[in-house]
């Protein structure tokens, strides 16, 4: 057995990360912005992952130790991981779910959402991008222009209209993740494995919550950030937030 390290994985992540840093700049920072612009006017911004494991890019970011108070996660759990496997790839093919989520979690106009999918073509992703826009929200979408372009328009877990994220976003993050996710090949063994697309995802949505932060911080207003509640003092630091933010956040 060989026992030198494998960095194969760290240069792959590395690689596109900083394609996504060199090309996605402006619309990071604009979507930024507009998350700046909905603390400064006190409105929540909203997250949704479009089904399985991209669903987990809500809870990377929510309720944590230096991240945003009013960030609200739009978390339908017939299309997340905990769901039984097979059921919730059969829910993430469904169309209406994106729909009923906007509905149920009270999207309006001039508030943003933050819509994650890699692939970004499902129902659910579509579905909940263009109800939002109907609504006169932001839409900001974070996926893949490579799995668009890679999976045919006839392929039956794209929506119905054919559109892919990118189509239906006021402002577009091309995520970079490759075509069919896995991205490690081991020598002797035909399947690649290691998805990498959580990873990617998590690292774009600490990037918008960094200049999120730098931003409103320029403009003299506070962001509502989190403190740890497991160190000293903690809670009561927190204890402000949680008494705006709970009757609002419908996951606190």
């Amino acid at each position: 057995m060989d026992n030198k390290i494998d960095f194969q994985l760290l240069d792959i992540y590395n690689s596109i990360i900083k394609k996504v840093e060199n090309t996605e700049q402006k619309s990071l920072l604009l979507a930024a912005s507009k998350m700046a612009d909905a603390i400064e006017n006190d409105r929540l911004i909203y997250v949704f992952g479009g089904g399985g494991h991209t669903t987990l890019v809500m809870q990377e970011i929510f309720w944590r130790a230096g991240g945003l108070a009013n960030l609200c996660p739009m978390i339908d759990f017939a299309i997340h991981p905990v769901t039984p496997a097979y059921m919730y790839l059969s829910h993430e093919r469904m169309h209406g779910i994106g729909n009923a989520t906007v509905d149920y979690y009270g999207v309006e106009k001039g508030d943003i959402v933050l819509v994650f999918h890699s692939y970004g073509f499902n129902a659910p992703t579509i579905d909940c991008a263009m109800e939002a826009q109907s609504r006169g929200a932001t839409v900001v979408g974070i996926s893949s222009l490579d799995w668009n372009e890679n999976i045919p328009k006839d392929f039956p877990i794209r929506h119905k209209s054919g559109h892919h994220l990118s189509d239906v976003s006021d402002i577009f993050i091309n995520n970079y993740v490759p075509f069919g996710d896995a991205v490690i090949k081991v020598e002797n063994f035909d399947t690649p494995i290691t998805g990498i697309s959580s990873m990617i995802d998590f690292y774009i949505a600490h990037r918008l919550e960094m200049e999120c932060v730098k931003n409103s911080v320029a403009r003299g207003v506070e962001p509502p950030v989190w403190s740890s509640a497991n160190i000293p003092g903690g809670d009561a630091k927190n204890k402000e937030l949680r008494e705006k933010y709970n009757p609002r956040v419908k996951f606190l």
